[in-house]
């Protein structure tokens, strides 16, 4: 049997790749595809939705990444939250979440925290899900962070999701929260809609993936 040779700088190992037997060598198995990016302006949400201009959350990947980057609330001390849509026009799909963060402040004046949080988390409920607490308004505060959402076209499965966001509160406190759940709906999850729970969303912007 004749061995298949490779120059060495022929091609990149630097991702993580399969090797296909075939005379191209790798194939690239964890590629982010970017599907769309919403940049908001004192915008009352950012809304990604299936469209004519646009297609997102379909059964074209299994695994779908939102990247928030510097999202900054028009109000201060609220918080950041997301909901799906799972048919008609209401974001509102009932959920199942729990959540845990850590804590620590500025000025040291309090002990750092690491804990459940039992006053975030939704039982069967069809309300926006927390993903950062009490965001500060101030002129260099916001949130930042990434959401997965698993195989959200799925009609037999309930669709996972987890997230994690770093941001400051209106006490100086960087947050670090962890969140995850499930949309208990047997219908797929077409959209994703992102806000703070008042006022608008006065900048930032988050990018929307595929990944094959």
């Amino acid at each position: 049997m004749a061995l298949s040779k490779f120059k060495p700088a022929s091609f990149d190992l630097t991702n993580n790749y399969a090797f296909t037997g075939t005379t191209t060598g790798v194939t690239d198995t964890n590629q982010l595809v970017l599907i769309k990016t919403l940049t908001a302006s004192s915008s009352d949400d950012l809304t990604f939705v299936n469209g004519a201009s646009s297609v997102v959350l379909d059964a074209t990947y299994k695994t779908y990444l939102f990247k928030f980057i510097n999202i900054h609330p028009g109000t201060d001390n609220v918080a950041f939250t997301f909901n799906g849509r799972d048919g008609g026009s209401s974001y509102d799909a009932t959920k199942t979440t729990t959540v845990f963060e850590a804590g620590h402040d500025e000025a040291e004046s309090y002990s750092a925290t690491l804990a459940y949080d039992g006053d975030a988390d939704i039982a069967q409920g069809t309300g926006f899900m927390r993903l950062a607490r009490g965001v500060s308004s101030d002129n260099d505060h916001g949130v930042n962070g990434e959401l997965f959402l698993f195989s959200p076209s799925s009609t037999t499965f309930v669709k996972h999701f987890q997230a994690r966001t770093s941001a400051n509160d209106r006490n100086n406190f960087e947050y670090d929260s962890y969140t995850a759940g499930y949309f208990n709906v047997t219908a797929a999850i077409d959209a994703i809609q992102f806000k703070f729970a008042s006022g608008n969303i006065g900048s930032g912007t988050i990018k929307l993936y595929g990944i094959l």
